[in-house]
């Protein structure tokens, strides 16, 4: 890989990222070409901010995220999590980190086991981590997140099933808080709840920020969820990423033809604020 260096104290840094999926065609599956998901993305995330990754669905936001965290393994690039070198950590070392990098994904259902309790479903990372000694210690962590993603209790014993969508998202949440991550990814976290749920769960993220001192990149294809939540903005188009901006800076004066086309297609407040917007 190149000489790229770490010049500042970002918490989560990326570097000429690229993604290639091979295409096999013919009788025998004989590899004809290649699918460029990321062609060469550059990006970091400071402490304490939220970076906002928006394109419309296809332009590869879900797949950079994987490909930063290592859930898929990138065809090339560079990835730095709090000075170390993400790409080239031991075991060891690369266990440690995803303790202290959590990710919530879309569907919450489909994100928790539906034959486990919530008491198995958090306590299971805690587990594994040895971040609790003794099932007693495991549980009073447990309470405590439910009681910072605002669910009862009598929560502990019950099944998946038994909770609203925007309940087993808290709960999604909840479990990735209680590892006490550095940074968490939220792909597509609110678009499966409806409106006013979503409202709900982008404030219970912005205060978790405020108390747990969490970063986030948060991944969306609905801009005003972005433009509510981020302090800065990527917007990506087939695989690159075409424009970068402050948050308010971004919407007030886009400059890519792309943003601008992404900005007339999402909901106005009024139908005279679409004139503001020239393509």
């Amino acid at each position: 890989m190149g000489g790229f260096k770490v010049t500042d104290k970002a918490l989560f840094s990326v570097h000429n990222l690229k993604k290639h999926f091979p295409v096999y065609s013919g009788v025998f599956r004989k590899q004809s070409s290649w699918i460029k998901a990321l062609d060469g993305i550059s990006f970091s995330i400071q402490t304490g901010e939220v970076l906002g990754l928006v394109g419309e669905s296809g332009s590869g936001k879900s797949t950079a995220a994987r490909a930063a965290i290592r859930l898929i393994e990138p065809t090339e690039g560079e990835i730095f999590f709090c000075g170390e070198n993400f790409l080239q950590a031991s075991s060891q070392q690369l266990q440690k980190m995803r303790k202290e990098i959590q990710m919530v994904f879309q569907d919450p259902y489909s994100s928790l086991n539906p034959r486990k309790t919530i008491m198995e479903s958090l306590g299971e990372a805690l587990r594994y981590h040895k971040i609790t000694k003794n099932e007693d210690e495991r549980i009073q962590v447990i309470l405590k997140t439910l009681d910072l993603v605002g669910l009862p209790e009598d929560s502990l014993y019950r099944y998946p099933h038994e909770f609203s969508g925007g309940q087993q998202q808290r709960l999604c949440i909840g479990r990735a808080i209680a590892l006490r991550p550095k940074l968490i990814i939220c792909d597509e976290a609110v678009s499966a709840l409806d409106v006013s749920v979503q409202a709900q769960i982008l404030n219970l993220l912005k205060d978790l920020k405020e108390e747990l001192q969490l970063s986030y990149l948060f991944i969306s294809h609905d801009l005003s969820v972005v433009r509510y939540i981020c302090d800065r903005i990527l917007v990506m188009k087939e695989g690159i990423i075409v424009e970068s901006a402050e948050s308010k800076e971004l919407f007030n004066n886009p400059q890519h033809s792309y943003t601008k086309e992404l900005m007339s297609a999402s909901p106005i407040e009024h139908p005279r604020d679409r004139s503001k917007i020239k393509i």
